[in-house]
C-alpha cells in the first residue's frame, strides 16, 4: 500500500488528525512517510496548512507536500477561480503522488471536504486521482447521526468508479456518545461495505505531539498497522 487516498464524509470529521495517527503509526514502524495536500484553502501562506499539522502531530520524520493553496476556505474550485490562482487538476495530483512513492514507502494523499469536492473547473475530483492511481481510498467519518447516509454514498461513488474502500475510521469519537454514534459502530461497516479501521478519540489533535505518537497505535487496526480492535471497541462502546 505505497499511496493512500483519505478522504471524509464532509468537512471537520477529523480527516486531518486520522491522517496524521496514519503517518505516525507508519513512521513509528520504520517506513518513510510523506503527506500529500493537494489544494490547501482558507489560509494565508504563511499559516499551518493541514501537511503541517499532520507534520506536527507525526513528527519530523514525514514529509509534508502541498500543490496549491488558496485564501479563501472554499472548494477548490472555487477559491483558485476567487483567487485567480491555477487550479489543480486530478492528472497533476496523480502524478505528484505517483513520484513521491518512489522515495517513500507510504504516501498519503488528504483531500479537501468530501470525494466529490471539485478541484478544477473540468469537475475533476479526487476520486478521479484515486482511480489515475489505482490507490485504495481510506474514509473518515463523523459518529454522530447523518453519518450513515453520506458514508454509503461516498461508499457507491467508489465502487461505480471501480476504486477500492479499503475500510472506514471514525475522526472523533465522543468522550459521552450518544445513541446514534453507539448504533453507528455497528452500522458503519454495514453501509460502507468495508471495514471500520479505527476510531480516533474527540480531542486528539490538541493532544501533546509526543503524546499522541505513542497512543496512535491504539485508534487503528492492524490493516493500518495499529493494535485497535473493532470487536472490542464494539463491545464497550456500543453496549
Amino acid at each position: 500500500m505505497a499511496i493512500l487516498v483519505v478522504t471524509g464524509t464532509g468537512t471537520e470529521v477529523g480527516k486531518t488528525v486520522a491522517t496524521a495517527a496514519v503517518a505516525a503509526v507508519a513512521a513509528a514502524a520504520g517506513r518513510s512517510v510523506a503527506v500529500l495536500k493537494p489544494a490547501q484553502t482558507g489560509v494565508r501562506p504563511d499559516e499551518r496548512g493541514d501537511a503541517d499539522e499532520v507534520v506536527r502531530l507525526a513528527g519530523d520524520a514525514v514529509a509534508a507536500h502541498e500543490l496549491a493553496r488558496y485564501p479563501e476556505p472554499l472548494a477548490p474550485a472555487t477559491a483558485a477561480r476567487r483567487s485567480g490562482l491555477a487550479p489543480v487538476h486530478p492528472e497533476d495530483v496523480a502524478e505528484a503522488a505517483a513520484k513521491l512513492a518512489t522515495d517513500h514507502d507510504l504516501v498519503l494523499v488528504e483531500g479537501a471536504g468530501g470525494l466529490l469536492v471539485r478541484l478544477d473547473e473540468a469537475g475533476g475530483t479526487l476520486a478521479d486521482t484515486a482511480r489515475l492511481l489505482g490507490a485504495p481510498v481510506l474514509l473518515v467519518a463523523s459518529a454522530g447521526l447523518g453519518t450513515l447516509n453520506t458514508t454509503e454514498l461516498t461508499a457507491r461513488e467508489l465502487a461505480a468508479r471501480e476504486v477500492r474502500l479499503t475500510g472506514v475510521v471514525i475522526g472523533s469519537w465522543p468522550k459521552a456518545a450518544d445513541l446514534a454514534s453507539r448504533c453507528n459502530v455497528a452500522d458503519l461497516p454495514v453501509v460502507a461495505g468495508a471495514p471500520l479501521l479505527g476510531a480516533v478519540p474527540e480531542g486528539a489533535g490538541a493532544l501533546e505531539p509526543a503524546e499522541f505518537r505513542a497512543r496512535a497505535a491504539e485508534w487503528l487496526a492492524p490493516a493500518l498497522g495499529g493494535a485497535w480492535d473493532a470487536g472490542a471497541f464494539a463491545a464497550r462502546e456500543a453496549g
